[in-house]
């Protein structure tokens, strides 16, 4: 089985990301060993919580250069909530520079009438690159769980993978570049359906080791 390292700087609760994997055929090793990341077959860099903290912990823990390399070596990576967010350049959430990876910048919800602020519970996915294989074997409007009051917005808008309309605001919910995948929902909670991207993710992987 592929061994897929999930990175550990404190921001979140490892063990249903780990479970997740372990379902979808992986060994999940949870790491902030750079040595290890670059040994593991995959990376995974799950989160919740602030922008700023997550910066500065990753940061403290010396993990910056190693996330940069791994994912300009052709590694697969997948980010998960607010580690897609700290993919990006900066967020409205706070004033750390965020890891600079794609293009772009966090945005906050804005406000209307009757619609929640965090954008929390089950939703649509509008799929803009339908033949992503992070998509393979789902319907063509999958529901997933998402917990969030920010979102990112990519300068290059090809990068998007899906959407999502939260009011009358739709919103990149994933994005997707070769070897660079991060979705805005949480697979590990969004049942069937996050557990089938989970697999796909892994297969991805397993075709890259065991080709």
């Amino acid at each position: 089985m592929p061994v897929i390292a999930v990175v550990d700087y404190d921001m979140g609760n490892l063990h249903s990301v780990c479970k997740g994997l372990e379902k979808a055929g992986a060994t999940p090793k949870v790491t902030f060993s750079p040595k290890e990341l670059a040994e593991a077959d995959a990376i995974v860099l799950p989160g919740v919580g602030s922008f700023d903290p997550a910066m500065q912990n990753l940061r403290a823990r010396g993990l910056e250069q190693p996330i940069k390399e791994v994912i300009a070596s052709g590694k697969p990576f997948l980010g998960i909530c607010l580690g897609l967010q700290i993919l990006f350049e900066s967020s409205a959430e706070g004033t750390q520079p965020g890891l600079g990876i794609v293009r772009g910048k966090v945005k906050r919800f804005l406000p209307e009438p009757e619609i929640a602020i965090p954008h929390m519970g089950w939703n649509q996915l509008e799929l803009t690159q339908p033949k992503s294989t992070l998509w393979e074997h789902l319907p063509s409007e999958p529901w997933v769980y998402f917990v969030h009051s920010y979102y990112v917005e990519p300068t290059e808008p090809q990068i998007r993978a899906a959407t999502v309309t939260h009011g009358n605001q739709t919103v990149t919910a994933a994005i997707a570049h070769n070897n660079l995948m991060a979705v805005q929902f949480h697979p590990e909670k969004s049942s069937n359906i996050g557990l089938q991207i989970l697999s796909n993710f892994v297969a991805q992987v397993r075709e890259k080791v065991f080709a």
